[in-house]
């Protein structure tokens, strides 16, 4: 069976979106996936602070948590990435991540020479996301955002499950379909890259 990397990326540990990613990968492990968790918060991420160490060997110099994460995704077959919205885009912890994955864009596409759409997706990519207002555009920016950070892994955005009208701690209790559908949402990635492999 496959293996998945879920990523928490919120700033709090038992948020909307972070109850919403266990019951995806609680879906993913019910259907046999090997589940990594990442508590983003939990890691030391500096932000990428363009000195442009990558450029000759697509290595990101600053040595911190990162390597360790980028290691995991890049090992696994499929990424769940939970993240709430602020100011219509992801969470600084996300933002931090993808910031420091400009190392891995330098090495696919300075690098390598990799033309856009040339590399094949060897990922399925779930997104997990909610917001507080019931804004029609409130998730524009991040599905972009996430569109172009999948793509540097070589992920396709498989899924999205996008909540309005979730801000407080344990407003997605309320909404027990939701949580259904993140758990099914796991069980079909599992499925999906289990499909792949075959």
């Amino acid at each position: 069976m496959g293996k998945i990397v879920a990523i928490y990326g919120s700033p709090r540990r038992a948020g909307n979106t972070a109850t919403l990613l266990a019951e995806a990968v609680a879906g993913a492990k019910s259907q046999g996936a090997q589940v990594e968790e990442i508590v983003l918060r939990d890691q030391k991420i500096s932000p990428c602070l363009e000195i442009y160490g990558c450029k000759n060997a697509g290595e990101c110099v600053i040595k911190d948590d990162f390597q360790a994460v980028r290691d995991a995704m890049l090992a696994a077959d499929g990424l769940m990435l939970a993240t709430p919205i602020f100011f219509y885009t992801v969470s600084a912890h996300v933002k931090a991540l993808m910031d420091r994955c400009q190392s891995l864009w330098v090495k696919k596409y300075w690098i390598d020479k990799s033309e856009p759409g040339q590399r094949p997706n060897r990922r399925q990519g779930l997104l997990i996301s909610a917001g507080a207002t019931k804004g029609k555009r409130l998730f524009d920016g991040t599905l972009l955002t996430v569109k172009y950070f999948f793509d540097v892994l070589d992920t396709r955005l498989w899924d999205s499950l996008l909540y309005r009208e979730l801000e407080f701690e344990g407003d997605v209790e309320k909404h027990p379909l939701y949580l259904q559908q993140a758990r099914d949402a796991g069980c079909r990635l599992a499925d999906a890259i289990c499909a792949d492999n075959a």
